[in-house]
């Protein structure tokens, strides 16, 4: 299916076309969860882990912007690769609030989860994190009150379904870590970021997934969000150690397209652009599972920035 038939159905879709949209999705997240396995993703509860080869775009956060989803589609011909091709579209997170078309693109992605079923990861963001971790403002339920009228409830329930289902890590192994925010303190093993969202609220593990930022300190200190820790780089070498990856690759911060901390152990991806942010460059990332871990500043080099 073309993008511009994909973009003018979001644009005409009713609620129960998109409540029916985001069922789907559900269904087929918790399906690959209890299966531990979605084609060639093998999948530990919150974690997913990525095959050794093929080729993945990594999208940051989108907060309604369209166009740059569109772009990315578009520029990186994800849409028109073979069915066979190992290639994968992951997405950190932060789909929709703060921009007017956040329904158009969560009726997107969802899409292209639906078409694409093995090759989308949709991870999860804080403003797609559980309800005693809310965002202010919470713009969401403003466009789809202004979209489906009296209907809208029936969408933002099936919304807050898909967030409770989405996995919220990626591994790509001896390489990457993938997720929205930052590193989780205290953890002990893989399994802590696996089953984060099981420890939560006991543990702060999955706060800290979807909220925390890298700082320039060693030490850690609580964020100014109100949610999350600001990690320091000391932090960032134990958990990548523990983990055995070398770069973390987030997104939830705004920056021109990307940005690195930690002597370029965590790389920064953002791909929305514009208002409210005033950031005048976006990015996205293709990576070639099949060369070695790259840090920071190699990926940086290799970003597509629009």
């Amino acid at each position: 299916m073309e993008i511009s038939q994909l973009t003018r159905r979001a644009a005409a879709s009713t609620a129960e076309e998109f409540s029916n949209l985001a069922k789907i999705s559900v269904d087929a997240l918790i399906e690959e969860r209890s299966r531990g396995r979605s084609g060639e993703l093998e999948i530990e509860s919150g974690l997913v882990y990525l095959p050794s080869q093929g080729k993945v775009i990594v999208v940051g956060d989108l907060h309604g912007d369209l166009q740059s989803l569109i772009f990315i589609l578009e520029d990186s011909g994800f849409m028109r690769s073979s069915p066979q091709a190992r290639e994968y579209m992951i997405f950190l997170g932060d789909y929709g609030d703060r921009g007017d078309e956040s329904v158009e693109v969560y009726y997107l992605i969802l899409s292209l989860k639906s078409i694409f079923k093995e090759k989308v990861i949709l991870l999860r963001g804080n403003h797609e994190g559980p309800q005693d971790l809310g965002v202010r403002p919470h713009d969401l339920p403003y466009f789809l009150r202004a979209r489906y009228g009296g209907e809208w409830r029936k969408t933002y329930e099936s919304l807050r379904e898909l967030f409770d289902s989405l996995p919220h890590s990626l591994i790509a192994k001896e390489k990457y870590l993938m997720l929205h925010g930052g590193l989780p303190e205290g953890i002990t093993s893989v399994d802590d970021i696996a089953y984060a969202q099981q420890y939560h609220p006991d543990k702060r593990y999955l706060e800290q997934i979807l909220w925390s930022d890298p700082g320039q300190t060693p030490k850690s200190y609580p964020s100014p969000r109100g949610a999350g820790r600001i990690f320091g780089e000391k932090i960032t070498r134990e958990v990548l150690d523990r983990l055995g990856v070398k770069t973390l690759i987030r997104s939830h911060e705004p920056c021109e397209g990307t940005s690195l901390n930690h002597k370029g152990k965590v790389l920064t991806l953002f791909s929305r652009k514009g208002v409210p942010y005033f950031n005048s460059q976006a990015a996205y990332l293709e990576i070639d599972l099949s060369d070695g871990a790259k840090s920071g500043q190699e990926l940086v080099k290799e970003a597509r920035c629009f």
